[in-house]
C-alpha cells in the first residue's frame, strides 16, 4: 500500500489556520510575507474562496501564478473569487498595506511557480504581457529608475493604483452555461475597471466558433499566440487571422469538406501567409488533397511543428512536402491517417533524409505502411539523430519487419519512446475481426526486450498498439 507523504509542520499550521476562515482573513495584515505563498497553496487546494479573495487584496508580491496548482473539480468558482479580490479602484483598498499585485496569472502552467523571485531594479514578472498598449512591462522599461522593490521587505509602499493590472488566462469559448457566466463576469470586471484591468489571453480555443461577438471584444487579439478552432468555418476564421499579429500556433480541426476549397480556402492561405511568427501548424480532418503546396508556399521558414493528421494527402502532396524548405527545420512532424502507398516510398525517404537533423517527434500512424515501404525508408529513419519519440501504430507490418526496425533504431541514442503496431502475424486471421494470439504477442514482446538488453538500450521503451 502506498504511503502518503507526511505533512510538514508548516502545512499543518496552514491547515489549522484555515479551519477558522474569518479569523484567518482578519489576520492577513499581520502575517509576514514569507507565509503568503504556502498559505495561498493551502487555501487554493482547500477551495477556500473567501480566503483567496482576501489574499489577492493584500498580495505582497508583484505577481501571482496558480502554476501547478489544480483541484479535482472545476476551478471556475476559485478563479472568480481571485478576480473578485483585485482592487481596481483606490476606494476598494481598505487594508493597511495595499496589494502590490500587478500580474494575476490564472493559467495552469506546470513550469511556473507561484511568484517570480527575480531581484531587479524594478518590479518584474517573466510572464508579463509584452503586447498590450499599457502593459506593465512597457511602463517599467520606460521608467528604468523606478524604486527597487526587494523581495524580503515587508514595509515598502504599495505600487501606485493607477498602474494597470494584467489578468492572464486561457479561454475556451463553448456553449456551456458555466463558461458563459464566467466570461460574462470577466467582461463586467473589465468594464468596471475603467481601463485599469487588461485581460491577456495567450491561448484561445473556439468550438464551432460559438463565441458571441461581444465576448471576443474583451480580448486583445495582439496577445493571442495560440489559437485552436474545432469544427470551424474557414470564412469566420479568416476574419480573425488578420488581428492575430503575434500568433505562434494555429490548430484547426474538423473543417467541412466543401469549405476546404474555392475562395474560402484561397483567403485562408492568403492570411496564413501573413502570420510571420507562426511556429506551429496543426490541421486534422482538413482536406488538403493536391493542395498542400499552396500552404507550403506561404508558411514561414522557421516552422517547427507541422501536423497534418487526416488531411487526405496524395502522393503529389508528399512529393511537395519532401521538397519544401520548411521540412529541414521541423521538430515535430505528424502525417498520421494519410495513405502512404508504394509510390510514396521514395518521396517519403527523401523527406526523412531532409528532416533527419532536426525532427524530435515523428508520427506515421495508420498510414498503410507495409514491409516493403519500411525497407525503403528505414535507412533514412535511422539517421534521424535527434528523434525522441516515434509512433507508427496501426500499420500492417510483420514480426520480421518489426525486428528490423528495432535493429535500425537502437543506434539512435536520443530515441526513448517507440509506439509500434501489433504485427499482423500475431493475429489468427488478419481482418477487422481478427483474433489476437496473446501467446504469440508475448513471445514477440519478450524477443524485443531481449534485443534491447543486448543493445544496452533498456532506456528505450517500446509500447504495442493494437490494430
Amino acid at each position: 500500500m502506498d504511503q502518503k507523504a507526511v505533512p510538514t509542520l508548516l502545512e499543518l499550521a496552514m491547515k489549522s489556520l484555515l479551519t477558522n476562515e474569518p479569523a484567518a482573513i482578519q489576520a492577513l495584515d499581520e502575517l509576514p510575507r514569507d507565509i503568503f505563498v504556502p498559505l495561498f497553496t493551502c487555501a487554493f487546494l482547500g477551495r477556500k474562496k473567501e480566503m483567496l479573495k482576501s489574499m489577492v487584496k493584500v498580495w505582497p508580491f508583484y505577481c501571482l501564478h496558480i502554476g501547478r496548482l489544480t483541484t479535482e473539480d472545476s476551478t471556475y468558482k476559485i478563479l472568480k473569487a481571485m478576480v473578485d479580490g483585485l482592487h481596481l479602484l483606490p476606494a476598494q483598498n481598505s487594508y493597511p498595506w495595499g496589494s502590490k499585485l500587478r500580474v494575476l496569472d490564472l493559467r495552469q502552467d506546470y513550469n511556473h511557480g507561484i511568484v517570480c523571485t527575480y531581484r531587479v531594479k524594478y518590479p518584474f514578472c517573466s510572464q508579463s504581457c509584452a503586447y498590450a498598449q499599457h502593459s506593465n512591462l512597457k511602463l517599467n522599461e520606460a521608467q528604468p529608475n523606478l524604486m527597487c522593490v526587494e523581495m524580503d521587505t515587508s514595509e515598502s509602499e504599495p505600487l501606485p493604483v493607477k498602474e494597470h493590472i494584467e489578468l492572464l488566462i486561457d479561454i475556451s469559448f463553448n456553449s456551456t452555461l458555466r463558461t458563459k457566466r464566467f466570461l460574462s463576469f470577466l467582461k463586467s470586471k473589465i468594464e468596471q475597471s475603467y481601463g485599469c484591468l487588461h485581460l491577456c489571453c495567450r491561448n484561445l480555443q473556439l468550438d464551432n466558433l460559438s463565441a458571441p461577438t461581444n465576448s471576443l471584444q474583451v480580448l486583445d487579439p495582439a496577445c493571442i499566440d495560440h489559437l485552436e478552432v474545432n469544427e470551424g468555418d474557414l470564412k469566420k476564421v479568416t476574419t480573425l487571422l488578420p488581428q492575430l499579429i503575434h500568433l505562434n500556433s494555429l490548430s484547426f480541426n474538423d473543417v467541412p469538406f466543401k469549405l476546404c476549397k474555392g475562395k474560402h480556402f484561397r483567403n485562408f492561405v492568403i492570411w496564413l501567409g501573413k502570420l510571420n511568427n507562426l511556429n506551429e501548424l496543426k490541421l486534422s480532418f482538413f482536406c488538403l488533397r493536391n493542395q498542400l503546396h499552396k500552404l507550403l508556399r506561404v508558411l514561414p521558414p522557421q516552422l517547427e511543428t507541422l501536423s497534418l493528421s487526416c488531411c487526405y494527402l496524395s502522393t503529389r502532396d508528399i512529393i511537395f512536402l519532401s521538397q519544401s524548405s520548411q521540412v529541414t527545420q521541423l521538430k515535430l512532424l505528424n502525417l498520421s491517417h494519410n495513405q502512404m502507398l508504394r509510390e510514396v516510398c521514395e518521396p517519403l525517404k527523401t523527406m526523412l533524409e531532409r528532416v533527419s537533423g532536426t525532427v524530435q517527434h515523428l508520427e506515421l500512424n495508420n498510414c498503410h505502411i507495409t514491409n516493403s515501404t519500411l525497407s525503403v525508408i528505414l535507412p533514412a529513419l535511422s539517421h534521424c539523430s535527434c528523434l525522441q519519440v516515434f509512433s507508427f501504430n496501426c500499420n500492417p507490418i510483420t514480426i520480421r519487419a518489426l525486428i528490423d526496425i528495432l535493429q535500425y533504431l537502437t543506434a539512435l541514442t536520443e530515441l526513448k519512446h517507440v509506439i509500434y503496431p501489433i504485427p499482423i502475424d500475431c493475429y489468427e486471421q488478419w481482418d477487422i475481426n481478427g483474433i489476437l494470439n496473446q501467446q504469440k504477442l508475448v513471445e514477440v514482446q519478450t524477443q524485443l526486450k531481449l534485443m534491447l538488453q543486448e543493445a544496452k538500450r533498456e532506456d528505450m521503451y517500446w509500447t504495442a498498439f493494437p490494430q
